[in-house]
């Protein structure tokens, strides 16, 4: 892992747990964030558990004060995760001007105000390192979801101009664009049909939150130190597309 000292960083639990469980068992001090404080407590007792550290701050990240919040509570961090993020599969007729507003402020808003607010301060100490979690709903066209890419795509041109904004200053900013992943949101979704998911990759199943969770591990260790402004795509491998 970073030679350096991982004070600490800022996730969601129920996706993103694995890498804060694997950033905790490398000796970083994690920051849960979590709308759902008994959720997040259990992640932290299980990270004690497993003899690291770790503390729980609740939010909504629809609310942008809850986010700036967050963002004071957390302090100064060196990693910082973005996480959260949420999807209607629906088409643009029938997607309510609620689900898109929420969309735009979970997955684009909350990650914008927490990289203003602890961003500065990574610049300010020469290092630090953010990773974005977007999907590959940001590339790939659908007839759905059309909300849900938009504003993943956006956080990939953000990640992109912040690794411009700051990276002069020591910080690293990449992303990593996840494909169909057994979670709990995608097993709420599709129940005992999640596994279908995986027939629209090369691999031929689908991806586990461990994987993912490494490929985080990488952007944020000094093994990546020339990686910078990208997405990493964590799909399984797409399907080549012939005519019928």
């Amino acid at each position: 892992m970073a030679a350096r000292t991982m004070r600490s960083r800022v996730a969601r639990p129920l996706r993103v747990s694995a890498v804060a469980l694997k950033l905790a068992e490398r000796g970083a001090e994690v920051v849960v964030h979590g709308r759902d404080p008994r959720r997040g407590g259990d992640l932290v007792a299980e990270i004690g558990q497993r003899g690291g550290r770790a503390r729980v701050v609740a939010a909504d990240l629809a609310d942008a004060e809850q986010v700036i919040g967050l963002a004071a509570t957390a302090g100064e961090v060196d990693i910082l995760v973005n996480n959260a993020g949420i999807y209607d599969f629906t088409s643009t007729a029938d997607t309510s001007t609620a689900s898109f507003d929420r969309h735009v402020a979970i997955c684009t808003r909350a990650p914008f105000l927490l990289v203003g607010a602890l961003a500065p301060g990574m610049a300010k100490r020469g290092h630090g390192v953010i990773v974005n979690v977007t999907s590959t709903a940001a590339t790939l066209a659908a007839p759905v979801g059309g909300a849900d890419g938009a504003s993943k795509a956006a956080a990939e041109i953000l990640t992109r101009s912040w690794a411009t904004e700051f990276g002069a200053n020591g910080v690293r900013v990449n992303a990593v664009s996840p494909g169909p992943v057994r979670t709990e949101g995608t097993e709420e979704m599709l129940g005992g049909n999640v596994e279908m998911l995986g027939t629209v990759n090369i691999r031929g199943r689908i991806g586990a939150p461990d994987e993912i969770a490494e490929v985080v591990l990488f952007l944020v260790d000094d093994r990546s130190s020339y990686v910078n402004g990208t997405a990493v795509i964590a799909n399984g491998g797409e399907l080549s597309s012939l005519p019928g």
